[in-house]
């Protein structure tokens, strides 16, 4: 219940500054090329939601198996192999998210030690910046959650999107059940 709590406010959240960035993107065309006129903090509020949303969306593809991957000679292997070679991509890929949150972590304090201000917002720059860890700490979740699912068997491996099972399910071929042997 908790969880799907917390999904929904993050689809939510992912949402709402794809809005704002939008809205406040076209205001700012609007009031340069109609009135000559423009905001001068939009550039930076949209660079900071940008941020924000990149951030959040990394976990989020996790989450929903978004992310692109080159996975077709890792598909050539049995299942063991195949859950041995997910289980090093995700700890590679969990020791790069430590890495970040760490680095991130760093950053954030030397910002707020530092009380450096926004160049056009009048906010402290590390409070704009919280989206590094936060991002990091929820992509490190997502991935432990992958590999938990890796390691005890239900997954065979980093699940990823698979555009060619997709397009040739849409072109009406033969789709990913149907190749392992099984059927709906």
């Amino acid at each position: 219940m908790l969880r799907r709590v917390i999904e929904r406010l993050e689809e939510a959240i992912m949402a709402l500054l794809l809005a704002a960035m939008t809205l406040l993107t076209f205001w700012q065309v609007v009031l340069r090329y109609v009135f000559n006129s423009g905001l001068l903090w939009a550039l930076e509020a949209t660079t900071y939601m940008f941020g924000w949303l990149l951030l959040l969306g990394i976990s989020y593809g996790v989450r929903t198996h978004a992310h692109i991957g080159i996975d077709a000679a890792v598909k050539l292997l049995p299942l063991s192999a195949q859950r041995v070679v997910g289980l090093v991509v995700l700890g590679l890929c969990l020791l790069f998210a430590v890495l970040m949150l760490y680095g991130s972590y760093g950053y954030e304090y030397r910002m707020y030690r530092l009380g450096v201000d926004a160049q056009d917002i009048p906010v402290q720059r590390w409070i704009l910046g919280l989206c590094l860890p936060i991002g990091f700490l929820l992509l490190i979740v997502r991935l432990a959650e992958q590999a938990w699912l890796v390691a005890s068997g239900r997954a065979a491996g980093f699940q990823l999107a698979d555009e060619a099972a997709d397009t040739i399910g849409m072109l009406g071929g033969d789709d990913v059940h149907q190749r392992k042997g099984t059927h709906r």
